[in-house]
């Protein structure tokens, strides 16, 4: 696989310093990418960097994750208005870690002599000084070179510390001290992270003393959607890598609900299905756009590589018991270790003993007491009954006063379905 091609035809390549092409067909070439560890979780905005380094890893070369344990406390100034908060040490060890349990899903740190690696570049600059880092990177880069950088120029007219200003000195020695101590030729990463990307390449070679570079920069589009706003974000806040902070339903219906307009370019930026099986579903999509084929093929692929087959498996589940066509039998198979993940989020009303004594039918039931939070009154519940719009486990509702006969699902809820929204009974 030639790595420099396939990211051709997916749309991941926006630049890249001259030379890298012909350098990546000569040898094994060692890249990187810098994760900042400001969140315990990376998110999906990460991910098409993520796979920038999976893709290397597929054409035979040799990834590296960076953890940036020391330049986490300063903070990346690039596309950014203000300074970030100032995260403890102890905080950011605690991300670290969960950013290296995520990469693990995505990269082999088993595979031989291209087995990916983790570095922390607290690793090293927790035993240099002040005064040896200026001596090391200070004095090879200008201010006037620093700059320059549109990272930096921007923040120029709002006001930009010191401390933020040295950050992509930092991220150029961090390009340095792999060169020197891992072999590290080549670094990744977004569009945004040119002008620190650089600085590496250019540090390098000053340090170096040679006129000709001997290590390279590449940078993959931002991913935005096809109405130019910024991807990655829901409602409710980032997409998250975490099951804890998204569940693998809710990771699930983001992709799922993509615009068919932005699966074109998502489809080849997050899976690793190939050129013809794109177009192969891309054609079946254009024949049938309501059966959301692209979509279905993006949330499977990604949800699978993010939370396994079971986590998948669940999602897919969970459509089907709020959304879709499923049956009593199914809402009968949810293990109890399912049952809270599948109906987080869904509204739930408590029934006492009291209630169920006093219902006389099953429009009672769905009007309890004087809570009104399924139906606001027995009115409001008889006519939803009469216009088949209820369904009570699965099963429609036909008659008004049919008497109260419950299946109580893990012997405590019962799943009321209003039209397409879903609510359920708890008896305490």
């Amino acid at each position: 696989m030639n790595f420099i091609e396939e990211l051709r035809w997916r749309g991941m390549l926006h630049d890249m310093t001259p030379g890298t092409e012909e350098q990546l067909q000569k040898e094994m070439i060692a890249g990187y990418i810098g994760f900042d560890p400001t969140a315990a979780s990376l998110h999906i905005g990460n991910l098409a960097t993520i796979m920038l380094l999976v893709h290397l890893q597929r054409a035979g070369h040799k990834p590296f994750a960076l953890v940036g344990g020391a330049t986490g406390m300063i903070g990346d100034p690039s596309g950014r208005s203000t300074e970030r908060d100032y995260l403890s040490e102890e905080t950011l060890r605690h991300n670290q870690e969960g950013i290296r349990a995520q990469l693990t899903r995505f990269l082999s740190f088993d595979s031989g002599e291209n087995a990916a690696e983790m570095v922390n570049n607290y690793d090293w600059f927790k035993g240099i000084t002040f005064l040896n880092f200026l001596r090391e990177a200070g004095q090879h880069i200008t201010v006037n070179y620093m700059v320059a950088k549109d990272s930096v120029k921007k923040r120029l007219e709002t006001g930009l510390s010191f401390m933020e200003f040295s950050y992509q000195l930092l991220q150029g020695y961090d390009f340095y001290w792999l060169y020197k101590n891992k072999g590290v030729r080549l670094q990744m990463g977004g569009s945004d992270q040119w002008g620190n990307i650089t600085t590496g390449t250019e540090l390098i070679r000053r340090k170096e003393g040679r006129e000709e570079y001997q290590a390279f920069a590449l940078t993959t589009p931002l991913i935005t959607k096809s109405d130019g706003t910024k991807f990655g974000k829901s409602a409710g806040g980032n997409i998250w890598l975490d099951p804890a902070l998204t569940s693998p339903y809710q990771f699930y219906q983001f992709w799922l609900s993509t615009a068919d307009s932005d699966c074109p370019r998502l489809i080849r930026v997050f899976t690793l299905l190939s050129q013809e099986e794109i177009e192969e579903l891309e054609r079946q999509h254009a024949e049938a756009p309501h059966l959301r084929i692209l979509q279905k093929a993006i949330a499977k692929e990604v949800t699978t590589r993010v939370h396994s087959q079971a986590g998948y498996d669940l999602a897919v589940k969970a459509s089907e018991v709020l959304f879709g066509k499923a049956t009593l039998d199914t809402l009968r198979s949810i293990q109890a270790d399912e049952f809270d993940i599948i109906f987080e989020g869904v509204p739930q009303t408590e029934i006492t003993a009291d209630d169920l004594a006093n219902s006389k039918d099953i429009t009672d039931i769905l009007s309890i007491g004087s809570k009104g939070e399924v139906y606001a009154s027995k009115g409001e519940a008889r006519r939803a009954i009469t216009q088949n719009a209820v369904s009570i486990n699965k099963t429609k509702v036909s008659d008004p006063a049919a008497p109260v006969e419950l299946e109580w699902l893990q012997d405590r809820y019962v799943l009321v379905s209003k039209g397409k929204k879903n609510h359920l009974l708890k008896k305490v």
